[in-house]
């Protein structure tokens, strides 16, 4: 396939050719997804497949995105967002952790990195599927926390950066060099504890509100 601007053509059978590549590319990562091995699990024709996706970096940049919301979607889905802030916090860093440590979280990213340049539609692709949108649904789940004055916080969108880099701690850069591929139950619970407690640090109740003098705490309801 050769690289073509992303401008996606629907049809009849778009969504099929997007499932289909969906369980390949989960299966074997981009670079181990064959247009032939696609074809056959999306049940389609190549000239079929082409007609849609003349690139495969196009054809995976809607699949992730695609792939983005529905974990995020399940992940909210899961978690009781009415729960005490560190509670939810948990469970939200386990997840941003589970998918940029999978293969297709790690497909996605490197694949980012390698294209965005030749192909800078790509990377806009990704940043708005993936890190803006997760930043869009944790901010609305800590707008509606500091609205109950669970947490104390004046710029949602920093703080929610913030917390997903803290979840990356040091396993993502392993990662990337190739030092790990996979973590063990004891350094996910270490970096999810800590993201957890440096957060609730800076912007939970009682924490010194943003803005002012470090001496001067936050209310207490």
């Amino acid at each position: 396939m050769t690289a073509a601007a992303p401008k996606l053509r629907k049809g009849r059978k778009f969504d099929q050719v997007i499932e289909g590549a969906r369980d390949v590319f989960m299966a074997h990562g981009f670079d181990g997804a064959g247009v032939d091995e696609i074809a056959r699990a999306a049940g389609v024709s190549k000239a079929t497949l082409y007609s849609y996706f003349p690139d495969k970096r196009v054809l995976f940049s809607e699949v992730a995105a695609r792939e983005c919301l529905r974990q995020a979607d399940a992940a909210l889905a899961s978690i009781d967002l009415t729960a005490p802030p560190a509670r939810v916090l948990d469970a939200v860093a386990r997840r941003i952790i589970a998918f940029f440590a999978s293969d297709f979280g790690q497909a996605m990213f490197r694949l980012c990195v390698a294209e965005t340049a030749r192909f800078p539609e790509l990377g806009r692709r990704f940043y708005e599927s993936g890190p803006l949108m997760a930043r869009a649904k944790l901010g609305d789940y800590l707008r509606a926390a500091a609205a109950r004055g669970e947490l104390c916080i004046d710029d949602v969108d920093l703080a929610a950066d913030q917390f997903a880099h803290l979840c990356h701690a040091d396993l993502h850069d392993r990662l990337l060099c190739g030092v790990q591929t996979r973590f063990s139950q004891p350094e996910i619970d270490r970096v999810v504890k800590g993201a957890v407690r440096m957060f609730l640090a800076a912007y939970g109740r009682g924490a010194p509100v943003q803005g002012a003098s470090s001496a001067t705490a936050a209310p207490t309801p």
